[in-house]
């Protein structure tokens, strides 16, 4: 399996550049004091779409040959790669064609319509998503894109790590980011070998939805014994380009329950002043929890994004 390379890497982001956020890197004492290390934050909740999602859907339409794209794009999706594809295909003046499940968030379903996709609905079970996808495909021949199990869409989540590698003083000793269905973990991973060789990569993943830390221990996919987490964007299992990837170049995966991520949010909502959603805080929230482990060094944290729906917030 040919991994994204550094050129790779560096292409996705002078593709991808006129049309994303270089997110800023954020300090907080706070944040130094509980956790007994020096954190850098890149705050992805305020990338496009609000969700780093935005960079690998980018890369992914952008990399499609000029008589593919003219054909639109299909991604299934519950909620940000949905809007970064809807995004990407707004942008470029192309269509999309958006799989969602039923019992998606209307504010989702709101987000993906504002930026001109055509939502298709399906019962929520990846062989529904997929086999919607490709009677969407089949019947407008246009190209798909998957939301993590891509190498073009894992080249754009690397991104956000490079220019977080790049824009923190001196070298991070740990990048720690969420894990859901892999490609912000495996695209952190390759900019972490690529670009800061002795920067360890650690994720973390919620309690209810544990297929990641079961997959990297027994060295082989699986799913999670049981999902239930506040974690609406972590629920999806690894995907064999993804597990390939996290297996060769992930320290460890570390996993937080949902008292653990609500609280994280709260602190992170009236601390920094950011609206993360739960997913976005799993990372932090790992930090926090394992703090004995980073005590001293230099941690970088990716908030992966910020999409909430203010009626159903957990505090």
């Amino acid at each position: 399996m040919n991994f994204p390379s550094a050129a790779d890497i560096q292409a996705a982001h002078e593709r991808i550049k006129p049309y994303v956020h270089r997110t800023p890197v954020l300090t907080s004492q706070t944040l130094n004091e509980l956790s007994g290390a020096e954190i850098f934050i890149k705050p992805e909740n305020l990338q496009k779409i609000g969700a780093f999602k935005a960079r690998g859907a980018m890369n992914a339409v952008l990399s499609l040959d000029e008589p593919a794209r003219r054909k639109g794009v299909v991604a299934h999706s519950s909620g940000n790669h949905a809007q970064g594809v809807a995004y990407a295909c707004k942008t470029l003046g192309i269509p999309a064609y958006i799989v969602m499940p039923e019992n998606s968030s209307a504010v989702k379903i709101d987000a993906v319509r504002a930026y001109g996709a055509q939502v298709y609905f399906c019962i929520n079970t990846a062989e529904e998503r997929q086999k919607k996808a490709d009677e969407i495909m089949e019947a407008t021949g246009a190209a798909f894109v998957h939301p993590f199990n891509d190498f073009a869409v894992i080249a754009g989540q690397a991104t956000a790590a490079k220019e977080l590698i790049e824009d923190t003083p001196e070298k991070l000793d740990f990048l720690v980011c969420p894990v859901g269905g892999g490609g912000l973990l495996s695209g952190t991973a390759l900019a972490a070998h690529y670009f800061s060789p002795h920067t360890h990569v650690i994720a973390g993943e919620p309690e209810g939805a544990a297929d990641a830390i079961l997959s990297f221990q027994n060295e082989k996919i699986m799913k999670a014994p049981y999902v239930d987490t506040i974690a609406d964007g972590l629920l999806t299992t690894l995907g064999d380009k993804t597990f390939a990837i996290i297996r060769d170049y992930v320290t460890d995966i570390v996993t937080v329950t949902d008292e653990d991520i609500v609280q994280t949010m709260k602190l992170v909502w009236e601390r920094m002043k950011l609206v993360v959603e739960p997913s976005g805080v799993v990372g932090l929230a790992a930090v926090l929890k394992y703090k004995g482990n980073f005590t001293g060094k230099r941690v970088g944290v990716i908030f992966t994004g910020g999409n909430v729906d203010l009626k159903k917030l957990p505090f």
